[in-house]
Parts: structure tokens; C-alpha cells; sequence
């Protein structure tokens, strides 16, 4: 490869992102022109079309698709090296991009995230909430945070929050008109307030006591997607939840919601941020880590 195929590599690679040779020559700062030569001028030393034409888009063939499957990865890695190389400097700056699911976002990020920005002024930190795991190579974050049971293998893992609790908890009224669980098997015949997470999938609630570990398929009627208005609805008696300790706690200490099944809910690894191993850390990831880092 010379290196007039590279540049054109990275000409397709932003075509096909855009759809368009129009959207990926203002990305590029050249004219439409250039781009349909250079993608031209690929296809012809190689032999092969890369790109399907029409008069409303552009996609790639399925030979252009598994030549960007396989391309993309190297072109990552370049564009972080000079990303590195342009932040290198004593101040970390630049975009950065992270996957949290809600609770992380709220309860690890949220409150310190002004003091992050004071010290680092020169970062843009784009948080998206998801709660579903994130291939973050794939759809281009720098990071992202999870539970600790959730990762990939080849991740690198920094634990940035403590060990966690659940809680299920109802209101004193549900528990007046319905009675109370005393083992993870008798929710069956209790109305439960399921979650679905973005991801569509429906939670399924987890115990563990003395080395035996449960899992319930809890039904009821109401489906919710967020703790809030889990919690409201708990409040407002609709059924039981299961929620992080640290979300219901005042409720439980002012009597507005009542805990059962205590002995079966075990603390259990507390979110971890992941991200892929590289040689060179972009600046700005590296403080992200080192301020949200957990120390026990």
C-alpha cells in the first residue's frame, strides 16, 4: 500500500459515516470533487467497487463493507495518536466521550462533575446515558462505565464507585393489604414494578445469601424504565421494588417505605469505567480516570 491509497482509505472511511460525498467533503474540508476522484481512484487500483451509487445515497458494497470492517480499527488507532499528539500538553483537552447507565451517571458522576470541569476547563465531556452494555470501539466512545459483572475480557477496568446493595422495598400499606416475602421464591405471588432497560430488556432481580445465588422473574402489572418513578410508584403503593439501597434510603429512614428480604441482598462490585487497551492514552481519558477513580 502507497501512501495515496492511505489517505484514500480514510476518504471511503468517511463517505460511508456520512452517507454522502457531500457530507464527508465538508468533514474533510475539500471540495465533492475530490472525494468522488479519490474513492474512484481507489476502486480502480484495486480492481473492485467499493461504493453503490444512487441519486439519493451512497453505501458501500459488500466488498467495501468488509474492507471498512477490517480498516476501521486502524484508522481508530491513528486518529487517537493524533489526537494524542495534539493534546500533548500539560493541560488535558479535547472532546471525550463516555457510555454510563443512569445510576452511574447520577449517583458516581453527577455530583462531581462541576469540580471536574473547574479542573479541567479544556475538556468537552459529551456523558450519554445507555444502560445496556456498549461495544464503545464500535460506536466511538472514549470509555464507558459498568457494573463490574458486565464487562468484556479484554477491557481495562478502573473501579470508580464502591460496592453496591440492593434493596426491595414497598410502601407500609402495600405490605398491610398483601403481607410480607420472606424468601425470593414467595415473590411469585406478589405485584412487583418490573424495569426494562433501553436496551428492551426486561430486569430480572438477583439474590444471594450464604453462597446460593437466585434469580426471579418477577411479574406484576407496571413496567417502568427509571428509578424515580420506580420510587414514586413504591411510595404510591403500586407493589414492590428492587432498587440500589443508596436510592431508598431515606425513604426507609423516615418510614415512607419499608425493606424486606435484607438477608438476601448481598453487596456485590460496584461500577467500573472499561475501555480498550492502547499504547498511547489520549490526556484527557487519563484525567477522566485518575478524578473519578474510586480509593476504598
Amino acid at each position: 500500500m502507497n501512501r495515496t491509497q492511505l489517505s484514500q482509505l480514510a476518504v471511503l472511511s468517511a463517505v460511508a459515516a456520512h452517507g454522502s460525498f457531500r457530507g464527508a467533503a465538508k468533514e474533510l474540508g475539500v471540495a465533492p470533487s475530490a472525494v468522488s476522484h479519490a474513492v474512484g481512484s481507489l476502486e480502480a487500483s484495486l480492481g473492485v467497487r467499493l461504493l453503490a451509487r444512487t441519486t439519493r445515497s451512497v453505501a458501500p458494497t459488500e466488498e467495501g463493507r468488509r474492507l471498512l470492517e477490517r480498516l476501521r480499527p486502524a484508522l481508530d488507532e491513528i486518529a487517537h495518536a493524533l489526537e494524542a499528539a495534539a493534546e500533548a500538553r500539560e493541560r488535558p483537552a479535547g472532546n471525550l466521550r463516555i457510555t454510563a447507565p443512569r445510576f452511574a451517571a447520577d449517583l458516581i458522576l453527577a455530583p462531581r462533575l462541576g469540580a471536574f470541569l473547574d479542573r479541567f476547563p479544556d475538556i468537552v465531556l459529551e456523558l450519554a446515558n445507555e444502560d445496556g452494555f456498549t461495544d464503545i470501539v464500535e460506536q466511538g466512545y472514549d470509555a464507558g462505565i459498568r457494573l463490574g459483572e458486565s464487562l468484556e475480557a479484554d477491557m481495562i477496568a478502573v473501579k470508580v464507585g464502591p460496592d453496591l446493595t440492593s434493596a426491595v422495598v414497598a410502601a407500609p400499606a402495600y405490605f398491610e393489604r398483601h403481607g410480607r416475602p420472606s424468601h425470593p421464591r414467595d415473590l411469585a405471588g406478589h405485584r412487583c414494578i418490573r424495569r426494562r432497560f433501553s436496551n428492551g430488556t426486561l430486569y430480572r432481580w438477583e439474590f444471594e445469601k450464604e453462597g446460593e445465588e437466585i434469580t426471579v422473574s418477577v411479574a406484576g402489572p407496571l413496567i417502568l424504565g427509571e428509578d424515580r418513578p420506580i420510587i414514586k410508584a413504591a411510595l404510591g403503593g403500586a407493589g414492590l421494588a428492587y432498587l440500589f439501597e443508596t436510592r431508598v434510603a431515606e425513604y426507609v429512614a423516615a418510614g415512607r417505605l419499608e425493606r424486606v428480604l435484607e438477608d438476601w441482598c448481598a453487596p456485590y462490585a460496584g461500577p467500573y469505567l472499561y475501555y480498550p487497551s492502547r499504547r498511547q492514552m489520549r490526556p484527557a481519558l487519563r484525567a477522566f480516570i485518575d478524578f473519578f477513580r474510586h480509593v476504598a
